[in-house]
């Protein structure tokens, strides 16, 4: 059974979920969710003898949410993983994320390989820093019309989204899913008008997709009580952490390694991720596998296809915990 309790890591409190007993394995979730996107591997991981850990990261639900904009900064956010994993009695922890989770769980990897048994990332492949700041490159390519643009405007799509945020998050999880009519197809699935604000090129759909429930939908909407400022916080530090990391420019991600996404998924479709896809085993020199490849699903992985992911992951710990 799934355990809620909140824990002190390094002066931030964050809440976590836990289950089972064995080596740790945190799940870093994305935006815009919270631990409730892993319900489906707690159960797996855990019978197949892990110790599983989902927290809110900072600035999401019951955890703490700084005010400062540079709190969220890719160095904070990996001194939350380490620090959470010395709370929790550890030494080392396999560290799995999604969307946003995935960055987190890469640099992780990348900055303390000595923390790190075993790194695998959804949706999102390795970091790649290229040779200019992520929000000008986009900002010249989109015409500022690209999502990254429009959440760094103080206030615009906090004020947006916090209006019905139940309406938001039914919207971005059907648009982005496997079923979303744009799936696939960033160039039109991740630009709007910023004018008329993000969700009005979304469709909010009538039906929920058969992965997503009432009482899912119910129970991450409440862990946007305190709005959506912090989870967007972490997009107004994409060029802060270009900065921070120039000093890895090159480097290589030593911890075994899986990388798992959907091929309707949005992110493996950006400009240029086919060729960084393609790459990976420079990138990642001990990746176990090829990139697992979910036919017809969407950038919500470990939800909209728990099955296929629950098996690969337990396939990708047990071979790596035995060793």
């Amino acid at each position: 059974m799934v355990e809620h309790r909140m824990i002190d890591v390094k002066g931030i409190r964050l809440h976590i979920a836990e289950e089972g007993e064995g080596p740790l394995v945190v799940l870093l979730h994305g935006f815009p969710e919270s631990w409730h996107s892993w319900r489906h591997q707690f159960g797996p991981l855990a019978a197949a003898g892990f110790r599983v850990v989902a927290p809110d990261q900072r600035g999401y639900g019951r955890s703490d949410h700084p005010e400062a904009v540079e709190a969220y900064n890719i160095l904070n956010l990996v001194g939350d993983v380490v620090g959470l994993i010395h709370a929790l009695g550890e030494q080392q922890a396999f560290v799995i994320g999604h969307d946003w989770g995935a960055p987190v769980a890469w640099h992780t990897a990348l900055l303390r390989p000595d923390v790190v048994r075993g790194v695998a990332g959804l949706s999102v492949p390795p970091p790649f820093r290229g040779d200019r700041a992520p929000l000008g490159a986009m900002q010249e390519r989109f015409g500022g019309r690209f999502y990254w643009n429009y959440f760094n405007q103080p206030g615009v799509a906090d004020a947006e989204f916090g209006r019905d945020a139940r309406t938001t998050l039914r919207t971005f999880f059907y648009s982005a899913s496997g079923d979303g009519p744009r799936a696939g197809h960033p160039d039109s699935a991740l630009v709007s008008d910023p004018a008329r604000g993000w969700l009005a090129d979304m469709t909010d759909p009538e039906t929920l997709p058969d992965w997503l429930t009432e009482q899912d939908l119910d129970e991450v909407t409440a862990s946007y009580a305190k709005g959506f400022t912090g989870a967007l916080n972490w997009y107004r530090n994409l060029d802060r952490n270009w900065e921070l990391t120039a000093a890895w420019d090159g480097a290589v991600i030593a911890p075994p390694s899986l990388y798992i996404y959907g091929d309707r998924d949005l992110v493996p479709a950006f400009p240029g991720a086919s060729e960084l896809i393609a790459n990976l085993p420079k990138l990642m020199p001990n990746l176990r596998r090829a990139p697992i490849v979910l036919p017809g699903c969407g950038h919500w992985t470990q939800q909209e296809r728990p099955t296929e992911v629950n098996a690969a992951l337990v396939e990708f710990l047990t071979e790596l915990a035995a060793s």
